[in-house]
């Protein structure tokens, strides 16, 4: 019996070995900095051929792994970590520092799928969440023009303009994102929409650069600029912050995740004011909130859903005119004028994958915006033969809702490694829009409007309902080793079907009319690899913008608009260079507009939008990034570009004037951001930024006759994160804009009458503190 029960022991001891040699090695790779789950990341075991890659939870498997002592994770962008298993551990977290350099490893913005960026044969930039850590940016303007070819244009308040291969406009060429969803529909375009995104819900951003109607649609131009949102994180984490600055902006954000078994949960956003600040009459209250849940039902099966709430009440001063401008006299020419801004966005994600090579995902989405405004840029004087006479102004408000659905297949076949990407897109946004005239008071001397009264008649009443159905595909082959061809094609019907609430006597616009545009966007590019670390692509694309609701039935716009179409040709490579130690990424591009729709600036001070018979933008972006050392990192990012009216004239003092050949408005010959950050290795934790942003000159009248010589500004950035275990997560930052008290105009215009200027804020001094918990796990057995 003794020798059975022995032998018995020594049978089950051997079947417990054996079960330990077979037992898994599981693990989780992090971002160090965010705590967000690291897809596509290499884990290798050393000298062997066993490895793996992370899924898009970031976890990862190696069977059969018992005995291992040490793992290599590798994942490009970040360091790669030499990680010790602990005797007997079967789980395994890894958090990967960010590498000086961003080489832009993996991108989802360029096909909706994950993919390395040297698969993707158009412009692409990258804000990453280490950038967005360090610069404790107070509104998004400070991290997109960080980005090559991009210049963000801060109007205060978080309110904005844009440009990209294009001028600075309020223009509808640029589509804005969030995980892949326009934050607005079709037709119902605002240039400061990206008040209506939560910064500090965002884990990155990514923009790329040209049209991307193939895949997204209209108004995707100059550019489509995602925000992807914060994941839940594997562990516990939370983090609250407090700044404010000098002139009275004060802000507070924060933030909790976690995921419990099967569900993950991500809440954040932040609240912020400004009271007496630099320039009279511009305060302001803003919340922004983002909740995001994660349910696995399976390793094959997820759903994700996410709400998003913001809110912006804002006072609006104005342009300033060369006199207060110069004379650094911030005063508002008023003190009525203001925007409210309601905004919610709702979206339910399922996510499928049919096996490794086949993924399926069906998303719903629901968005409520409501924009009310007495807006400074209505305040018209009317003038008679250049002689003063009375002012007048409007209050509007536009609402929609929107509901609609998204779905994609992804197949990948081993013929050529090649890929097929088809989708589908359906959004129906029924809208309303009225305007009220104002009659408003004039000091003239003093060139400030002291009042205003409500008239009660209405300018425009009228109901759009918007419809948008697309179907897209793209297909992808590896025709060679080092050559990989992309083609694409997008089919969009859009139609505005618009009724006018106001009755024939009160308007002169028809009672009722259907606009149906019927578009078909082609795509054509390809990469070629030059080694393992440089490559060369380039593609034919096409954009397509049809008119805005507002153009079409507004009573000020007189004028009738055509679609806008556009097709560019662009080349580009990358390489990194002296053992990684440098990273350099090219683009050349030619843009051509036919009836491109611009925005015109009148003798009244308000705007009219018009075609122009045809344009051409041509220009060259670059980045440039250097780490000599892993404690200094410097980048250059640029754009050399010309804007052209190719055919183009107007109507100025009765007379026709033809530009064919000039310059387009306020498009800045160059534009670049420099920036060199110091982590110094005897200080942890440490960082010092210096940033400097240069703006070209540029026209400000389409005579070519005004110029503005465009400005340098410096900015410094100061922080500090405790190293110490007691206070772990504890960090202090100053940020210094406009170090140097220049006086400069973010934006300068022109008309008949004089020159407006935007102002830019002096010397701003903002001092934070925040503290992030993050829980730690050891890798222990």
């Amino acid at each position: 019996m003794k020798s059975f029960l022995m032998g018995t022991g020594l049978a089950a001891a051997s079947l417990g070995c054996a079960c330990a040699q077979q037992a898994p090695l599981r693990g989780t790779v992090l971002d160090a900095q965010s705590q967000q789950p690291l897809p596509g990341v290499t884990v290798v075991v050393p000298g062997t051929q066993v490895g793996t890659t992370t899924d898009a939870a970031g976890h990862f498997v190696l069977p059969a792994a018992a005995g291992v002592r040490e793992v290599i994770t590798s994942f490009i962008g970040y360091n790669t970590q030499n990680v010790r298993v602990p005797a007997g551990s079967q789980a395994l977290t890894v958090r990967l520092e960010a590498a000086p350099l961003n080489l832009q490893g993996v991108v989802v913005s360029a096909s909706r799928e994950q993919e390395r960026r040297t698969q993707a044969p158009v412009a692409i930039g990258q804000v990453a969440p280490q950038l967005i850590a360090d610069t404790k940016a107070t509104a998004p303007y400070q991290l997109l023009n960080k980005v090559a070819g991009v210049y963000m244009v801060n109007l205060g308040n978080e309110q904005h303009m844009m440009a990209i291969r294009q001028p600075i406009s309020t223009n509808a060429v640029y589509l804005y994102l969030e995980d892949g969803l326009p934050i607005r529909p079709i037709g119902i375009f605002n240039h400061n929409a990206l008040y209506e995104i939560n910064q500090a819900g965002v884990r990155s951003i990514e923009v790329v650069k040209g049209p991307a109607s193939s895949l997204y649609g209209s108004n995707a131009i100059g550019g489509a600029i995602n925000f992807l949102t914060q994941q839940p994180t594997p562990l516990p984490t939370a983090g609250l912050s407090v700044q404010g600055d000098g002139y009275g902006y004060r802000r507070v954000d924060a933030s909790a995740s976690g995921t419990v078994g099967r569900l993950g949960v991500f809440v954040g956003g932040y609240a912020a004011r400004q009271r007496n600040g630099w320039q009279d009459y511009s305060d302001f209250d803003k919340q922004s909130w983002t909740a995001r849940a994660d349910y696995a039902f399976s390793t094959k099966t997820r759903l994700v859903g996410m709400g998003t709430y913001n809110y912006l009440n804002t006072q609006t001063p104005g342009t300033l005119d060369s006199t207060r401008f110069y004379g650094r006299s911030y005063a508002s020419n008023n003190r009525f004028t203001n925007r409210v801004v309601t905004a919610v966005r709702a979206s339910l994600r399922l996510e499928h994958d049919w096996n490794p090579r086949q993924r399926t995902a069906l998303t719903a989405f629901t968005r409520y915006n409501s924009t009310g405004q007495l807006p400074s840029y209505y305040l018209a004087d009317m003038r008679v033969n250049g002689v003063y006479q009375s002012s007048n102004g409007q209050v509007n408000n536009q609402s929609f809702n929107s509901y609609g659905a998204l779905a994609q297949h992804r197949a990948d076949f081993g013929f050529l490694n090649s890929r097929l990407i088809v989708g589908g897109y359906f959004d129906y946004s029924p809208s309303t829009y009225f305007a009220r005239y104002l009659t408003v008071q004039k000091d003239v001397a003093r060139n400030f409007y002291t009042g205003y009264t409500d008239t009660g008649r209405l300018l425009d009443n009228y109901r759009t309902d918007l419809y948008n159905a697309a179907a897209y595909a793209q297909y992808e082959v590896q025709a060679t080793e080092a050559l990989r061809v992309v083609g694409g094609l997008r089919y969009d019907r859009v139609q505005y079907h618009f009724v006018n609430l106001l009755s024939g006597s009160q308007t002169t616009k028809k009672p009722a009319q259907n606009n149906v545009y019927n578009i078909v966007a082609p795509k054509l590019g390809l990469t070629y690899a030059l080694g393992a670390n440089q490559g060369v692509y380039a593609n034919v694309s096409t954009g397509f913008q049809p008119p805005e609701t507002g153009s079409l039935y507004s009573s000020r716009q007189t004028i009738e608009l055509k679609q806008a179409n556009f097709t560019n040709y662009e080349a580009g490579g990358w390489a990194a260079l002296l053992d990684h130690k440098v990273y350099v990424d090219v683009s050349v591009y030619q843009l051509e507009g036919r009836n491109e729709i611009v925005s015109l600036l009148q003798a009244d001070n308000t705007t009219q939008s018009e075609n122009v018979g045809a344009t051409r933008h041509q220009g060259i972006e670059y980045t440039l990034t250097y780490a000599p050392v892993a404690e200094v990192n410097f980048r250059l990012s640029g754009t050399n570009a010309r804007h052209t009216y190719l055919e183009y004239s107007e109507v100025v003092q009765g007379q026709n004037r033809d530009y064919s050949g000039n310059r387009m408005v306020s498009a800045p010959s160059w534009i670049a951001n420099a920036e060199v950050f110091y982590k110094p290795r005897f200080v942890p934790g440490a960082r010092l930024g210096l940033e400097c942003q240069r703006i070209g000159q540029y026209y400000t009248n389409t005579a070519n006759t005004k110029t503005y010589a465009g400005y340098t500004v410096l900015n410094l950035r100061l922080g500090y994160r405790l190293p110490q275990p007691a206070v772990r997560g504890l960090e202090v930052w100053a940020n210094v804009i406009n170090l140097g008290n220049a006086l400069y105009a973010t934006l300068v215009t022109a008309n008949q009458y004089g020159t407006t200027y935007t102002a830019a804020a002096p010397r701003t001094l903002t001092l934070g503190l925040g503290y992030t918990f993050a829980a730690q796990v050891k890798n222990a057995p």
